[in-house]
């Protein structure tokens, strides 16, 4: 433990690293899996089948495939960003489908009678969405939804094999330089991803109780 110790500092910037990128993709995430849903649940067809042609496209292609699209072919398109910039880019687009779909799921479960009130008193279509049925959607995805984050979370990893370095790629330095320590470098960073599911379980788990008992 001595070497982890002595560069204590990397392990946190690591982790940092690691929460930036999983914070920022997260909020990204959030806003266009919502509008993804919207437009799936829809009344217009175009952008429906839209929606539903980017979740089926996104969500069977490997997470990997994502990063090298973002990574090797932009660049090639002369598309220029920063490393952070293009492992969120990638995080994001592969993370909104499968928030597309868990708040899709929270949609379905609002009773159908609300949003035809909603559209009984003159509300607009986008109207109703943002006031009456997402409002309550978003209460009923918080568990599938902190199941997203939570991959999400994890899924930063594959960015340690782009250059950018995250946790994992710092393991895999302290691996490499101090092979005799690779047990305890292994669990040290195990017990820092394991803190950081727990902290978003925890708060998951409070926003559910808190909406479950304000309802």
């Amino acid at each position: 433990m001595e070497n982890i110790f002595a560069n204590f500092d990397l392990v946190l910037r690591a982790f940092l690293l690691t929460i930036e990128l999983g914070v920022v993709a997260a909020v990204v995430s959030l806003v266009v899996g919502t509008l993804l849903a919207a437009a799936r649940v829809g009344p217009i067809p175009v952008l429906a089948k839209a929606g539903a042609l980017y979740v089926t496209l996104v969500r069977n292609t490997p997470l990997l495939i994502v990063f090298i699209f973002v990574f090797v072919a932009m660049p090639k398109l002369d598309i220029q960003l920063s490393f952070f910039t293009k492992g969120c880019l990638a995080l994001s687009v592969y993370t909104s489908a499968f928030v597309c779909e868990a708040i899709r799921s929270g949609v379905n479960s609002v009773s159908l009678g609300q949003a035809e009130a909603a559209r009984a008193v003159g509300l607009t279509f986008a109207q109703s969405m943002s006031q009456v049925v997402l409002p309550q959607a978003f209460r009923a995805s918080v568990p599938p939804l902190a199941s997203v984050i939570i991959a999400l979370m994890k899924n930063t990893s594959v960015a340690a094999a782009f250059g950018l370095a995250e946790a994992t790629s710092r393991m895999r330095f302290f691996t490499n330089r101090y092979a005799d320590d690779r047990i305890l470098i292994f669990l040290t960073f195990a017990v820092g991803y394991i803190i950081i599911v727990e902290v978003l379980s925890a708060g998951a788990l409070g926003l559910e109780r808190r909406w479950r008992v304000s309802r």
